[in-house]
């Protein structure tokens, strides 16, 4: 089980490497670490599993956040509509986006940032991603609002690159707000 001793914090330099594809098929111990990616996402969320292992709780992770630095991510958030956005996913790439840009309005936070940091982070308000599920399918998803920020966030990571790395101070006009659905 991944705990909060498990997520390494940023400063440490595997946050800051460019992660290595997976070959695909994926190895057992590669399908073992997406599974248990997701896992703690949805412990992360349940209040008592939570309180329990003293887990922050989330939204995305990346396996770079827990030191392994390959292109895999897990996403577990619902948008505005309450619909469920869950997907653990090989080598994911974003193969379109939007010119319209967008923001979360309170800023973003990250498991591996153990600080609040102040800024606004401009995002591509819809997206389209591609990537390998765990069972081994190529997949294409489009995003928009909270779930299509979160990939972004979760992309980023697999590149090297920190939410904050991103913050921009003035205000773009083309960006519209997205309201800030889970914390």
């Amino acid at each position: 089980m991944i705990t909060m001793k498990d997520v390494i914090q940023e400063g440490h330099p595997t946050l800051r490497k460019v992660a290595k594809e997976v070959s695909l098929p994926a190895s057992k111990e590669d399908q073992e670490t997406l599974q248990k990616m997701m896992e703690f996402l949805h412990n992360s969320q349940d209040p008592q599993i939570a309180e329990k292992y003293n887990l922050r709780p989330g939204v995305g992770l990346a396996a770079p956040q827990i030191n392994v630095s390959k292109r895999m991510i897990a996403v577990l958030v619902t948008d505005q509509n309450e619909n469920l956005y869950e997907y653990a996913l090989y080598n994911p790439k974003i193969v379109s986006h939007s010119v319209e840009m967008t923001q979360l309005e309170n800023g973003e936070g990250c498991l591996s940032v153990d600080r609040d940091v102040s800024g606004l982070v401009p995002r591509y308000a819809r997206i389209t991603v591609q990537g390998t599920n765990l069972e081994g399918e190529d997949i294409s998803v489009r995003l928009r609002g909270l779930p299509a920020i979160v990939f972004q966030h979760e992309i980023d990571h697999l590149n090297g690159v920190m939410f904050y790395d991103r913050i921009e101070d003035a205000k773009d006009p083309l960006m519209k707000p997205v309201p800030e659905l889970f914390k």
